[in-house]
């Protein structure tokens, strides 16, 4: 049977892989002037290990989704190309180079992929240890509390250090691991979530019985706020479990109930919280002359510079994004913005959109529970990501610690989002090849 899935996976990756080495070319050209052949050479064992996932999809996962390997592969490679341009100007080179390493961390993540892939032939067994899972997310994310694997001088008690290695983040880890748990745990409960309430003002809201685990997650959420200065992992995890939730009981009182503790919440640590009150004062008043060389110096420069790229952008390796601090990381996509322009950030935020969308799509497809939420929450938690990195550089909502995700360097989060390909492949695969059951 020929492979069509797969055949339209490889000519979408080929695509990605033009335009992925012409943007390292033209940061090349723009930023030094000549072509760097040994820096493209790191560039194509990237695109080889991409290639060896797509050979063990046709072998293991032929009917997995076309779409989401090649976006994945175009981010991870724009950022790249991004990170090398800062990279020449600061003169990095060698395992001080951040793309250097950033390309180190894209094949660590493809061979876990590819591992994944080949080795999960039945998503379905993560069902089994939900609670496992649940255990392993809440000690990862206790792991920067524990002394003398926290890293010093960090403004978010959220990496660990890890000797030889260097830093990680196990939050971003801990993410995957609260999806399996929360996917795994409100297919065990929603009869009773979805089956009791009271009716008030036209909706069915839940009994304080069924309110519990929100109230659980919600003092969570806000424990990480408190106790790690970590304001966009807290969110994330909340935002997650609430999507969740309101998928797996269709309840719009859920969705209601989390969007009013969450502003609770965030008025709440705004009021209480210096941390968190800094960051609402900088994205209400950025031009402030107390902290704009300050605190609220980072957002300023990049709304500067994102202005600076206009519509169509100064062209890559053209503009000067290194003068917004951290602009390899947290601010990649104001990095992109300047030299990317408007037109190049809506198609970035298209592709997001797409990746979300297909997510979405493999969940809404899947012919079991606990596939459809796991599917569905990692997608949203993709798109949650992407919203509130993007809606804080562009002064939208307050600023948080997050990273965009494939853009931004970054191992620990390059490493989960390629793992949350790898899922979503697997139960793409699984909804496709089910025989369906025909009638008459």
């Amino acid at each position: 049977m020929p492979q069509k899935q797969r055949n339209r996976e490889l000519s979408l990756l080929l695509f990605a892989f033009v335009i992925v080495t012409g943007a390292v070319m033209l940061v090349q050209l723009g930023a030094v002037g000549r072509i760097d052949g040994k820096f493209l050479s790191y560039v194509g064992a990237f695109f080889a290990l991409v290639l060896v996932l797509h050979v063990v999809l046709r072998l293991r996962a032929r009917d997995a989704d076309p779409f989401v390997v090649p976006i994945a592969t175009l981010l991870t490679g724009i950022g790249i190309a991004e990170i090398y341009r800062l990279d020449e100007h600061w003169a990095r080179t060698g395992w001080g180079s951040v793309a250097i390493r950033q390309l180190a961390w894209a094949g660590i993540a493809l061979v876990l992929t590819i591992l994944l892939v080949y080795l999960l032939r039945n998503y379905r067994v993560l069902f089994r240890y939900t609670y496992i899972f649940g255990l392993a997310g809440i000690l990862l994310l206790l792991l920067p509390a524990i002394p003398g694997l926290s890293t010093p001088g960090a403004n978010a008690a959220v990496w660990v250090t890890i000797p030889g290695i260097g830093t990680f983040q196990p939050g971003e880890i801990a993410k995957l691991c609260l999806a399996v748990f929360f996917a795994g745990y409100l297919v065990r409960t929603r009869e009773s979530l979805t089956t009791t309430g009271h009716r008030f003002l036209g909706i069915t809201w839940p009994r304080l019985r069924e309110l519990g685990p929100v109230l659980v997650f919600w003092i969570a959420s806000l424990g990480i706020i408190v106790l790690q200065h970590d304001l966009g992992t807290g969110l994330l995890i909340f935002g997650m479990f609430i999507a969740m939730l309101y998928v797996a009981t269709g309840k719009t009182s859920w969705a209601l109930i989390g969007v009013i503790l969450l502003a609770v919440g965030g008025y709440a640590a705004s009021r209480v919280l210096p941390y968190v009150n800094a960051r609402f004062q900088n994205w209400l008043d950025p031009f402030n002359p107390d902290t704009v060389n300050g605190s609220s110096f980072q957002l300023v420069q990049g709304l500067f510079g994102m202005s600076q790229g206009g519509l169509i952008g100064t062209g890559l390796g053209q503009g000067r994004p290194w003068l917004t601090p951290v602009a390899e990381s947290d601010y990649i996509f104001a990095s992109l913005g300047e030299e990317l322009g408007l037109i190049g950030l809506f198609a970035l935020l298209a592709l997001y959109m797409v990746f979300a969308s297909r997510g979405i799509r493999i969940g809404l497809a899947g012919q079991d529970d606990f596939g459809k939420l796991l599917a569905t929450g990692l997608s949203f938690t993709v798109a949650l990501q992407v919203f509130i990195m993007v809606g804080g550089v562009t002064r939208v909502i307050p600023l948080t610690g997050l990273t965009t995700p494939f853009l931004a360097a970054g191992g620990s989060s390059l490493i989960a989002n390629w793992l949350i390909v790898g899922l979503l492949l697997r139960i793409s695969d699984a909804v496709r090849s089910r025989p369906r059951v025909v009638i008459g």
